[in-house]
């Protein structure tokens, strides 16, 4: 199946709201999302899911403050069959949902601290009060002697449950699920997330001429991408000249010299959706193998978003990408990454994740609302350079929509020469 063609593109909106054109609805936004949740529960054999992943968290509870403090393990959640979500969160916090997040019960939204991955010593108690808690309130919901589901915990918090009576099973597999298919209103913030890196890759080329070091292009990236409305610039790769083959998937401080070729990777989301967008470029000028490079990455590129579409298995996919000794690489695992799919949403893994490693033995069916980025990467025979490509696709019933807008069909030459 191709890329859709003769269907209009996917809307990027503005991002403000606007009284003559439908655009993101949050409330409905929100009600997917818990609903999605709820119904992973009902599937399961769990009473309640607690939650500390803080993507599922805020695909639950709707609520955000940030990485510097949302991944230390300290804001937490419990969904119980047929009630609403609490979360313990930290600090002041919780006081701000109650003011401003009036979807959240405000009872449901409590301070919460059980440790800053133990920088708090578990011999100081939190976690067990936390735990004390949290069985009390699956009493009084008559979810006692129900399992409870776990995305992602510390050692000494599962220690507690356990010694507490609490059995725990696997709720991140669930989670997962639930969050692979995307509304229209994911895809719309997926896509609006997408327009920005675009316009990014046009600052990029602006300035990407011999002189330069990666790290300045990063802060210029970083810059451009908040002042777009970014709410969390995760990482850029910014890969260049020598650095290119093998990819270190970072940056430096190297200068950009004539000829280089150079690829860059932005990794940022908006309202909680994130992208994942490779693009290559010559400095001035490329080479013949370069050039090769680049064309084999491109055709691995083509092949795999030719094969997508509802009811593809994911094996189906990655057997169109070059086996990882026919690159350069001594096995699957070792090559992992470069000839790549992933799922985008709130998280920047998630599913399906496409590649020879896992797929051609354990496929998942491609569905409409899935939305994954396809990667590929081919070292150049000069053995130093490399090309590297990324396009996002959303599927619908039609098939593969491609929302990566950058020209990138050919080697781009930034300020040729």
């Amino acid at each position: 199946m191709t890329a859709v063609a003769n269907v209009r593109p996917l809307p990027a909106p503005g991002h403000g709201g606007v009284d003559f054109e439908q655009r993101v609805d949050f409330g409905r936004l929100r009600d997917y999302r818990i609903g999605r949740a709820r119904a992973a529960l009902e599937s399961s054999e769990c009473g309640a899911f607690l939650l500390f992943d803080f993507y599922n968290i805020r695909y639950v509870t709707q609520t955000w403050i940030g990485g510097a403090l949302g991944d230390k393990m300290t804001r937490y959640t419990l969904l119980t069959r047929g009630g609403e979500p609490v979360l313990w969160d930290f600090g002041s916090a919780a006081k701000h949902h109650q003011l401003y997040s009036p979807w959240l019960l405000p009872e449901n939204s409590r301070a919460g601290m059980l440790g800053l991955r133990g920088a708090i010593a578990p011999g100081a108690g939190l976690m067990e009060s936390a735990v004390r808690e949290i069985k009390g309130m699956l009493v009084d919901a008559g979810l006692a002697d129900q399992p409870v589901g776990v995305d992602i915990v510390e050692p000494p918090f599962l220690f507690e449950m356990q010694r507490q009576g609490l059995t725990v099973l696997d709720a991140q597999q669930l989670m997962l699920d639930a969050r692979q298919i995307k509304s229209a209103d994911e895809i719309t913030l997926l896509t609006q997330a997408a327009a920005m890196v675009d316009g990014v890759y046009q600052d990029i080329v602006e300035v990407l001429k011999p002189g330069i070091r990666e790290n300045e292009i990063v802060a210029l990236a970083n810059k451009r991408l908040y002042e777009m409305g970014s709410d969390q610039v995760e990482a850029i790769n910014a890969v260049s000249g020598e650095r290119c083959n093998p990819h270190p998937h970072n940056f430096s401080d190297r200068l950009i010299r004539p000829g280089d070729q150079a690829f860059f990777d932005i990794i940022q989301s908006y309202n909680g959706y994130r992208t994942c967008y490779y693009r290559t470029f010559g400095v001035g000028s490329a080479t013949g193998a370069q050039r090769d490079a680049y064309t084999r990455a491109r055709e691995w590129m083509d092949a795999a978003i030719e094969v997508v579409g509802p009811g593809v298995g994911t094996d189906e996919v990655a057997r169109v990408w070059p086996a990882a000794t026919e690159f350069g690489f001594d096995s699957e695992m070792a090559a992992f990454g470069l000839q790549f799919g992933h799922g985008l949403g709130l998280g920047l893994h998630e599913r399906p994740i496409i590649s020879r490693l896992n797929s051609l033995t354990n496929p998942v069916e491609i569905q409409p609302g899935m939305v994954f980025a396809l990667e590929t990467y081919c070292p150049a025979a000069d053995g130093f350079s490399a090309a590297r490509i990324e396009e996002e696709i959303v599927v619908t019933e039609h098939g593969a929509h491609v929302i990566t807008k950058f020209p990138a069909q050919e080697l781009f030459i930034a300020n040729e020469y």
